[in-house]
């Protein structure tokens, strides 16, 4: 067995503490069926361990920064292995554990010394599952492991102009499949190559694309006047309530799920231009407002969903996140701030209604789920 890294360790028994009831909820991408991290899961343990409360414990090939899709009894996990350089798209059965099939979707483990090239999470629509990794492959599978169909979206859209490894997660809804690009607008060095298209100006986009065969339905360009690496977004793009928000390039962004033409836009929360602001937690909205986080310890913005009008700023220090996804769940948002260690409980409102650190002794670089 190879060893775990605490972010397999995690993945391997959470996935664990779901089996404990029959007719478990599905999971089917990065944040969940709502797409705000919370789950209508009851009875789960508030301890856990790879001992207690575990029903399984399954080694992976190696570690992976993403989070497990979940439909039926069907767990598709991504995985990086250090070893063979090659990464992985694999299904567990829920209930016993097994492993159901594995198949080794492209050579690569990481290209630089902050993640590995396994950080997206798959998606499935409970027909097929979706696979993206950050060497660029986009790869669909039935539920048997039979590949549907493949597209490096690199090669069919031009090299991709990031300092950080790729990491933003497809996104399946309403019969559509949506990958989203937020990238620098020139080409540059990174880690000793050439990023970037060397025939012109990088396009940051949103791509719609047929479920069935990945062909596309359409592309759409999303422009924003960031400069450098704060045009760099690793975040997801969620829908909410009709619309599709898209945050990353120092804006926050509504558009029309069915064209990606663009609705509204606020921002920005970098008036001053700074040029490394990479943007890495995706939206979460409720309560009629959508947060975007400021990253490197900056303030949370909360955007009216009604008019598109910054309804307030978050002041505590607390309620902020650099890396971490908030979730918001029955009527509260909860925000944990990656470099203070701390959770914050916080209505749609702005009101602060606690806030208590987090026992690590490490940057808390996950994003919370609620149930």
């Amino acid at each position: 067995a190879h060893n775990m890294s605490p972010t397999t360790i995690l993945t391997s028994l959470a996935l664990a503490a779901l089996t404990t009831l029959a007719q478990a909820e599905n999971w089917p991408g990065l944040r969940g069926p709502n797409q705000d991290g919370s789950s209508t899961e009851t009875g789960l343990p508030t301890k856990f361990s790879q001992t207690e409360n575990a029903k399984w414990v399954v080694d992976l090939p190696g570690p992976s920064g993403s989070t497990p899709a979940i439909w039926g009894d069907h767990v598709f996990v991504s995985s990086a292995d250090p070893a063979s350089k090659k990464l992985h798209a694999m299904c567990f059965d829920r209930i016993s554990g097994k492993l159901l099939w594995d198949q080794q979707v492209a050579d690569g483990f990481k290209q630089d010394d902050r993640s590995n090239l396994a950080g997206p999470s798959p998606a499935t629509d409970g027909e097929r599952v979706y696979f993206f990794y950050g060497t660029s492959d986009l790869v669909a599978f039935d539920f048997s492991g039979k590949q549907l169909w493949r597209r490096n979206i690199q090669k069919d859209y031009g090299s991709f102009a990031f300092l950080w490894t790729f990491s933003t997660s497809p996104m399946v809804h309403d019969g559509i499949l949506y990958m989203q690009v937020l990238q620098r607008d020139v080409s540059f060095k990174a880690w000793g190559r050439d990023v970037g298209r060397p025939d012109g100006k990088n396009d940051s986009y949103l791509l719609a694309l047929k479920p069935e065969t990945g062909e596309e339905i359409w592309k759409v360009s999303r422009p924003a006047k960031a400069k450098a690496e704060s045009l760099e977004a690793f975040t997801t793009p969620v829908i909410h309530d009709g619309q599709l928000l898209i945050t990353g390039g120092d804006c926050i962004t509504g558009h029309d799920p069915k064209t990606g033409k663009e609705l509204w836009r606020w921002g920005t929360w970098n008036p001053e231009r700074i040029g490394h602001w990479r943007l890495v937690p995706s939206p979460v909205a409720g309560g009629g407002v959508a947060l975007a986080c400021a990253p490197k310890g900056n303030p949370i913005y909360a955007v009216n969903l009604s008019d598109a009008k910054l309804a307030w700023t978050s002041s505590d220090k607390d309620v902020s996140s650099d890396v971490s996804t908030p979730a918001f769940y029955k009527g509260h948002f909860y925000i944990v701030n990656s470099d203070r260690k701390s959770l914050s409980c916080v209505s749609p409102d702005g009101e602060v209604l606690y806030a208590q650190r987090l026992d690590s002794n490490s940057k808390i670089e996950a994003s919370p789920t609620v149930a």
